[in-house]
């Protein structure tokens, strides 16, 4: 499975995952139950989804047994297997459910569908999607560029893991924990704590000098395992700590050199709302 995300409906999240090998999208079956049925909680709409399903198999019919089951990030953050279905699947089942979304939703899923095939054959528009996500979300054009680069600079990371046969999932969390706590002093963990989030994506509340550092930290990592071509995990590992210890040591040189921390307890939310407040305190003065 590659690719899983969060899409959105209306403003509410459905869980989603793009398989390569088929090409195709494939949706939470409850996700999109408790959407169109309007469910006040997940519990409803798994409820709901049970009756419909039994209900479907006592007709005899054939879309609950096609339906596939795929591991998707639960409320409480760990993988679970799910009921999924394809775009297909999902507008036969919209069928058995009176509701109002149902008409807007169907044109939903044609363009979550037409957005990933264009992104398949021209993955420029995969980067000016994101650019166009995170500056409405008022990140600075140069914050921008780092976190995209910062992208470019993860993937080469994970491709020389997977030469490595380092695996995806644990092996992947416990090497990334090794770099960061080598080049910040926490791991993962005490990092997002000290920033006061829970399932946000750190690099995306990160400031731009730690986004550079974490670039370097997994960039050095990944020119080390080049060389040394770490054959175990253990191998692996060493190679996270030396990579990220290179960062390390920069972070203190600039520290030294700035008299200030570089690690900021400023989420993404935070240092957005500072500049903000820059620019309209700029734009005060000249109006003055």
């Amino acid at each position: 499975m590659e690719n899983s995300k969060v899409q959105l409906f209306e403003e509410q999240p459905i869980r989603t995952a793009w398989v390569e090998e088929e090409e195709e999208w494939y949706f939470s079956v409850v996700d999109v139950v408790r959407v169109l049925t309007e469910q006040p909680n997940v519990d409803g709409a798994r409820n709901y989804w049970k009756v419909l399903k039994n209900r479907l198999k006592e007709e005899g019919n054939e879309l609950v047994t096609n339906c596939n089951q795929l591991k998707m990030k639960a409320q409480d953050g760990k993988k679970r297997l799910t009921d999924v279905a394809t775009a297909e699947q999902l507008l036969r089942i919209i069928q058995s459910i009176p509701s109002p979304k149902a008409e807007p939703f169907k044109l939903w899923l044609a363009q979550v569908g037409r957005e990933r095939m264009e992104e398949v054959i021209d993955p420029e528009l995969t980067i000016e999607r994101a650019l166009e996500t995170y500056a409405k979300k008022g990140y600075s054009r140069e914050w921008i560029n780092q976190r995209l680069q910062a992208i470019q600079v993860r993937k080469e990371l994970t491709d020389e893991w997977d030469k490595r046969g380092v695996k995806k999932g644990v092996e992947y969390a416990i090497l990334t924990d090794e770099i960061t706590k080598a080049w910040s002093g926490m791991t993962t963990r005490q990092y997002k704590n000290l920033k006061g989030l829970k399932k946000e994506n750190l690099r995306d509340n990160m400031s731009t000098l730690e986004l550079v550092l974490n670039m370097l930290a997994e960039a050095t990592t990944t020119e080390i395992s080049k060389e040394k071509k770490p054959g175990t995990f253990e191998e692996n590992r060493i190679v996270a700590n030396e990579g990220g210890a290179a960062a390390g040591e920069a972070r203190i040189a600039v520290e030294k050199r700035t008299g200030k921390p570089v690690i900021t307890s400023k989420n993404a939310v935070q240092m957005n709302h500072l500049v903000t407040n820059l620019i309209e305190d700029i734009n005060d003065e000249v109006i003055s």
